[in-house]
């Protein structure tokens, strides 16, 4: 099964998306990985988007969706995988809709976690880690950075709802409750 998960930050789609691999026997990919991944192993694309990142600048899609397709294309893949954090332009849709299609596969299904903003800025203005044995907030979990971040998330990631509605691939969960709840929410609408 070939499986997206969208949603905004704090939704939950680390979590499921490493609880729902497990459930369906597929890896879960998530571009952070492919990112560090390739950064660390020196890669030529990892070469190319450390020097982006190094200047502060975002990967451009041609080298993040060069990552991703030689990921998807690994042997792991072959049976299905489930991808967190890709696509998140309407553009890198289309162009994960290309590369599946060179490897002879298509998406079975888009799972969208859906979460009052409201309890997205309280969940991730709630995280907390410890540093020298100190409880401190990271300063992307700040309320006012949260907002933007949702805000970022709102216009570039969105969209991608509505194109894969149109495609009749999209499920949309309430990823409020239990992690067990949403988990049932989402295997459900896998038919599982």
């Amino acid at each position: 099964m070939r499986v997206v998960l969208l949603g905004p930050p704090g939704a939950g789609k680390g979590t499921q998306a490493q609880i729902i691999a497990g459930e369906l026997g597929v890896p879960a990919i998530s571009t952070g990985d492919i990112f560090r991944a390739n950064v660390s192993g020196q890669t030529e694309l990892g070469r190319k988007a450390k020097s982006y990142m190094d200047a502060g600048d975002l990967v451009p899609d041609e080298i993040t969706v060069a990552m991703v397709r030689e990921r998807l294309a690994e042997a792991d893949a072959a049976g299905g995988f489930l991808l967190d954090g890709f696509p998140r332009t309407i553009e890198q849709g289309e162009r994960l809709n290309d590369s599946l299609a060179d490897l002879g596969h298509a998406l079975d299904r888009v799972l969208e976690l859906v979460v009052d903003e409201e309890e997205l800025v309280r969940r991730l203005s709630g995280r907390r880690m410890l540093v020298d044995g100190k409880s401190v907030q990271r300063d992307d979990d700040k309320p006012e950075t949260v907002r933007h971040r949702l805000e970022v998330h709102r216009e570039q990631t969105a969209p991608l709802s509505g194109w894969y509605e149109q495609q009749g691939l999209l499920s949309r969960i309430d990823a409020i409750g239990a992690i067990e709840e949403v988990t049932e929410r989402l295997l459900a609408a896998l038919g599982r």
